[in-house]
């Protein structure tokens, strides 16, 4: 009896651990800070904390946009400010994609698949 409480107990440790470590687990989200291709994110991110302003200012975000206003081959970042995000997958520990209507070509906005960093997602109530 005290085996069977003991796994329990640990089985229940360990789907709690599980769950905490995908945080966060939703659909649609809001994001606040810098947000890019996976090349530039994995560049900004490894950039001193002393040169990200510059590196965000020299590597603003492009994309190629289709005839149908598919935005594709993108590079750069962007800054985001609480924009409503689409949740899209996990890349690694600290980064996720989503999606995100970002503003390209003089005012115009479409949707992109971009890099985030996770604690800076917060899923939508």
């Amino acid at each position: 009896m005290k085996f069977l409480l003991a796994s329990t107990l640990a089985a229940a440790i360990a789907a709690v651990g599980t769950a905490s470590a995908a945080e966060p687990q939703c659909a649609i989200g809001y994001v606040s800070g810098v947000g890019g291709s996976a090349q530039s994110m994995r560049e900004y991110l490894a950039t001193p904390d002393r040169d990200r302003y510059r590196y965000l200012k020299d590597n603003d975000l492009t994309c190629k946009i289709s005839d149908e206003g598919r935005a594709t081959g993108c590079t750069g970042v962007t800054n985001l400010s609480n924009e409503k995000v689409s949740v899209y997958d996990d890349i690694d520990s600290a980064t996720m994609a989503v999606v995100a209507r970002v503003e390209l070509e003089h005012g115009n906005i479409y949707p992109v698949i971009i890099v985030v960093q996770k604690k800076d997602v917060r899923c939508a109530d």
